[in-house]
């Protein structure tokens, strides 16, 4: 029982440490990364610490800890490859989407809130013209996290 300990407490700090610092292993061009070893290491120790404390045979307790390790590691990695596909790379463009500004807009300064679904906060903004607080503005340039605006009149 004492390797499953072992084994189990190696995997968790492997985990621990991937999910801290970043993926300190990874193994054949991204095909297993340190974060599914961790998780291994840890269903390997702990499947092997339940088989053994039932009084359950040892070989059954190290194949039946390698098939649930592996079988998990699997599902782990597919959700980490599916996680990186997914992330976010590029910015989506914000030009041309309407908001309000929250504060006075003039070419040095200012804030606004946006309308586009997927912004949840306010951003640094700047207008060629003075820009009062409430005035519906639309975005011209976005430069990094900041937005150049001018005015939006409905009508236009």
């Amino acid at each position: 029982m004492i390797a499953f300990i072992v084994i189990g407490i190696a995997g968790l700090a492997l985990l621990l440490l991937s999910l801290l610092v970043g993926e300190i292993v990874d193994l054949g061009d991204g095909a297993v990364s340190g974060t599914t070893l961790g998780v291994g290491g840890v269903v390997f120790g702990a499947v092997g610490v339940i088989v053994t404390t039932n009084d359950l045979p040892t070989w059954l307790a190290y194949v039946g800890s390698l098939v649930v390790a592996l079988v998990v590691m699997a599902l782990v990695q597919a959700l980490v490859k599916h996680l990186r596909v997914s992330e976010d790379g590029v910015p989506a463009s914000l030009v041309g989407v309407q908001g309000t500004a929250t504060t006075a807009i003039d070419p040095a300064r200012g804030e606004v809130s946006l309308d586009a679904v997927h912004e949840l906060e306010r951003r640094l903004a700047w207008s060629d013209e003075p820009i009062p607080e409430g005035a519906r503005v639309v975005v011209l340039e976005q430069s990094g996290s900041r937005v150049r605006v001018q005015r939006h009149y409905p009508n236009d």
